[in-house]
């Protein structure tokens, strides 16, 4: 047994106002908390994770809930695999989403190269669109605490999107060039 440890987070607010619950619950995913169940979940125990968990159960409070913060270790070896194939089955459907979102990228600059449409403006929407995956991606990393299976093709699909629009932009600037700069 490696001896992970986590924070396990419990907490109860009432069901209204729906926001301050709903607020609560995407702070946690935010942070890449997997429930065990409804108001039960589990981080990995670092330090900025016990100070956010710490500011949650300020937030708790104000909405008239109560809370408990505790570390916690599996029992055995079979039990942290439980807890940690958890994890990665969540990143892995994050980075599935992802994936399905590199495909709507790459489509949409196919459909407008198929259309000859070489401009600026589609240039710069299409760049912002990439910034947002690239952006995107980072922020799935970040709560992969425990390297999910599909890392890698996330990773591989992001090179491939930044390859469609260097294409792209190539083809944009080879466009106007021959029409002797014109926007």
């Amino acid at each position: 047994m490696s001896d992970i440890h986590w924070l396990l987070l419990t907490y109860k607010v009432p069901p209204e106002p729906a926001s301050k619950r709903v607020s609560i619950w995407r702070k946690l995913k935010g942070m890449g908390a997997v429930y065990l169940q409804n108001g039960v979940c589990l981080l990995p125990k670092t330090d900025d994770h016990v100070r956010r968990l710490k500011m949650l159960e300020n937030d708790v409070g104000g909405a008239a809930g109560e809370s408990v913060i505790l570390e916690t270790v599996g029992l055995d070896a079979m039990q942290e695999e439980k807890v940690v194939a958890r994890f990665k089955a969540d990143r892995d459907a994050a980075y599935e989403e992802f994936i399905d979102k590199c495909d709507d990228f790459e489509r949409e600059v196919a459909k407008e190269i198929a259309a000859n449409h070489y401009t600026y403006a589609e240039l710069e929407e299409n760049d912002v669109d990439l910034k947002k995956l690239q952006g995107w991606l980072a922020k799935i990393r970040k709560l992969d605490f425990y390297g999910g299976t599909r890392a890698g093709e996330a990773e591989e699909r992001l090179k491939g999107c930044e390859a469609v629009l260097d294409d792209y932009a190539r083809r944009v600037f080879d466009a106007h060039e021959e029409n002797g700069g014109a926007s």
